[in-house]
């Protein structure tokens, strides 16, 4: 016995609210934690992270919404496609102006074992998430989600580069 299309649509977009609502949880959490170590620790990577984790909150946010909305129509569809498109150059410039302050030397940073830890975690919930998401955009067929995971991979990534950022600050701090 097959499912009806809207059994089959309501159970599909039950699952994308289900991911998001998990990824605003642990993107709060993320984002509450890394942006603390970043400001204690005067850490770039952690800061850097940190604006990652919100601006992921952010597209999160419009995910949960377009998926939320009544009218789930194309254009409600190209709207949030426009929103999370942004958020990614936005968290491109992000990144770049973080990088920049790290390459001009701005302030020496510490260890963070907080920071460590929320990037160790990071490291391992972020690709689950970005692989749950593309799942769920190719079934969609949305490029909004689509580009929500993205930027969770992409935060996996960054959770990478972050820990290496602290290990070198680690190693070469009493140097």
């Amino acid at each position: 016995m097959s499912l009806a299309p809207t059994t089959l649509e309501a159970d599909v977009r039950r699952r994308v609210l289900r991911i998001e609502s998990l990824t605003i949880a642990w993107m709060t959490v993320e984002a509450v934690v890394s942006l603390g170590a970043a400001w204690r620790a005067h850490s770039p990577s952690l800061l850097a992270f940190g604006g990652d984790s919100a601006v992921e909150l952010l597209s999160a946010g419009v995910i949960f919404w377009r998926f939320r909305s009544t009218s789930a129509g194309a254009q409600t569809e190209r709207l949030a496609a426009r929103i999370t498109g942004g958020l990614l150059f936005a968290l491109g410039a992000f990144v770049i102006a973080a990088s920049a302050l790290a390459l001009l030397g701005h302030g020496a940073a510490r260890r963070s074992f907080l920071g460590i830890a929320i990037l160790l975690s990071a490291a391992v919930v972020m690709p689950l998430l970005a692989r749950q998401k593309r799942q769920l955009s190719a079934i969609t067929s949305s490029a909004a989600l689509r580009a929500d995971a993205a930027e969770s991979a992409l935060c996996g990534y960054m959770s990478w580069i972050a820990l290496m950022g602290q290990y070198i600050t680690t190693s070469f701090a009493g140097s």
